[in-house]
């Protein structure tokens, strides 16, 4: 006996002519045209594909899958296909769905379709072996893998995985990642009461379920509460075979944790420094670029908007004045690259001397983390024209930004 749902009860014969009806619906819109920036289309042929051949009392379980893997590929889209008919309808049919066959909607949704198997695949290759990631790739490539760097602090300041480097005034949660592995957000709120500038104050990565390795996992860190465990309690992958490839550790108690996720070549640094929260990724080029055009809103891929980005000259009057901000940033950070910058604007801003941590934190992870120790450190003219060339860093130094400009121009 349901408990609340009484009105939209319906016999078992009105949910199948119920589930044929928005089949049909969904074939019949995969005829008309659709503006190729809305995906629906996808998402509509990925469920009628997942719910062809479910029948009978059995279907429940499946059934529901089916429903919340759809629901979210419409959540995916949403952005691209405001206003689209077959977008709007889908979203009430699922919805609808979901009611009359008892669909909760937390829980499993459909795993990511099976990777082809390596061509002439040794049998002496041993099967957990897929959980390394980078053994598996020298194995099969005859070579180790790229990496790519991304991290976000401070005010956020971002740096991209294509060496690009933002300052934004982003004030919510944003993604910093969204790909087939892994999903990163990063909630912001303003450093002082009427200031423009953001920190991070808290932290959602999602490690997602992988078959032969983990189950999904959660780690989410707060000011305050920088945790060396897993939402769940957990420091590991769980029980499955591989569940050992991802780890955490605590290297700073409640200030700084490491996540190695070795099933996918990644590792990941949360840092806590004064009142702002700092994320830091070496990831394989691979799972890095493992994304579809509808997951294209991403921080460390494409930078902050451009509507959101933020100059880091410092302007007007701070709560620390510029000089003494240059002074204590000096200390900690002697080069005065994009680092050196975001400290000066952070400590101006905030008039809080611990940004300087958090910079300092950030340039120690990308020395870390960068597969490229030339591309440490990037130079800005006041966060908008990017200098970057360390060979030539002393001729950089001396020629302004515009020289650049105008050289490149001609």
């Amino acid at each position: 006996m349901g408990m609340g749902r009484a009105a939209h009860s319906r016999s078992p014969g009105q949910l199948e002519n119920s589930g044929l009806f928005l089949r049909a619906f969904l074939l019949l819109f995969l005829l008309r045209h659709v503006s190729s920036q809305c995906k629906i289309l996808r998402c509509n042929s990925e469920y009628v594909a997942a719910t062809l051949h479910l029948r009978g009392p059995e279907r429940g379980a499946a059934f529901c899958t089916a429903l919340r893997s759809y629901s979210l590929c419409t959540r995916r889209t949403a952005r691209t296909c405001r206003g689209d008919l077959a977008f709007h309808s889908a979203v009430h049919g699922i919805e609808d769905l979901m009611i009359q066959n008892n669909c909760s909607k937390e829980g499993p949704t459909a795993p990511p379709r099976p990777r082809p198997a390596a061509p002439n695949a040794a049998h002496g290759f041993e099967s957990l072996d897929i959980c390394d990631y980078e053994r598996s790739f020298l194995y099969k490539h005859g070579r180790p893998p790229g990496f790519q760097h991304c991290a976000a602090f401070g005010d956020p300041h971002i740096r991209t995985f294509h060496d690009d480097f933002h300052t934004c005034r982003v004030e919510g949660s944003w993604p910093l990642l969204d790909n087939d592995y892994l999903f990163v957000q990063a909630t912001s709120s303003p450093v002082a009461k009427g200031s423009n500038a953001t920190v991070t104050s808290k932290l959602t990565i999602i490690f997602k379920n992988m078959k032969e390795c983990i189950d999904q996992k959660v780690y989410q860190a707060e000011l305050d509460n920088v945790p060396a465990a897993f939402q769940d309690g957990s420091v590991d992958g769980g029980a499955r075979p591989g569940g050992s490839s991802l780890s955490i550790r605590e290297l700073s108690p409640g200030r700084h944790v490491e996540i190695r996720a070795g099933y996918i070549g990644t590792t990941i640094a949360v840092r806590q420094a004064g009142r702002q929260l700092s994320f830091s990724i070496r990831a394989a080029e691979e799972v890095a670029r493992a994304f579809t055009e509808e997951q294209d809103l991403q921080l460390c891929v494409g930078g902050c908007p451009h509507s959101q980005r933020m100059s880091r000259s410092p302007r007007g009057r701070g709560r620390v004045p510029a000089e003494t901000a240059r002074a204590l940033c000096r200390e900690m950070l002697p080069v005065e690259d994009v680092y050196f910058q975001s400290c000066v604007f952070d400590v101006v801003t905030s008039g809080d001397a611990n940004f300087t941590m958090a910079a300092h934190g950030a340039l120690e992870d990308a020395r870390l983390f960068l597969p490229d120790a030339e591309k440490l450190h990037i130079f800005q003219a006041g966060g908008g024209c990017q200098l970057s060339s360390p060979s030539f860093l002393l001729l950089i130094l001396l020629l302004p930004c515009g020289f650049w400009a105008g050289l490149l121009h001609f």
